[in-house]
């Protein structure tokens, strides 16, 4: 899985709000991650489109979470800015046909989606920043295979 700039970034961006509990300015989240300002600015417009945060004017304006930070996953980001988790030249898995050798392809690929929703869906804003991770997922980086590089 490709994970691009924009959705690491909006990521980090969502977990300073979430760990901050209170509005800020994009400026101020670009400098708690040392991420680019104007970029960040447009993923912020990006994730107010998508309802995951809500923006105030004022002195006391800024960018917060639109939910609590136990209501929204990181699946809920990824698909907001990047669209679906898995893709297969453009098809969801489902949509995908194949013939012969490669008749059950299009099992293996429903079942990589369903690894990743199981994953991403599956852990939220708030489970990150306090670094309690689902068992399933604290498993799998128990795995020393899980970090090697291939």
């Amino acid at each position: 899985m490709h994970i691009p700039a924009k959705v690491d970034y909006a990521v980090r961006a969502m977990l300073t709000l979430a760990e901050r509990g209170e509005p800020a300015t994009s400026e101020d989240l670009a400098r708690a991650q040392a991420l680019p300002a104007k970029f960040l600015g447009a993923i912020l417009t990006d994730l107010r489109r998508a309802g995951l945060v809500a923006s105030q004017r004022g002195a006391d304006g800024g960018y917060r979470l639109a939910r609590p930070a136990g209501e929204i996953t990181v699946a809920d980001i990824i698909r907001a800015l990047d669209g679906p988790l898995a893709e297969v030249r453009g098809l969801r898995p489902e949509s995908t046909t194949y013939a012969g050798a490669a008749e059950h392809l299009q099992d293996v690929w429903v079942a990589v989606r369903a690894a990743l929703r199981g994953v991403l869906d599956g852990v939220t804003l708030d489970d990150v920043v306090r670094g309690r991770l689902p068992k399933g997922v604290t498993r799998l980086t128990a795995d020393p295979e899980a970090w090697r590089p291939r």
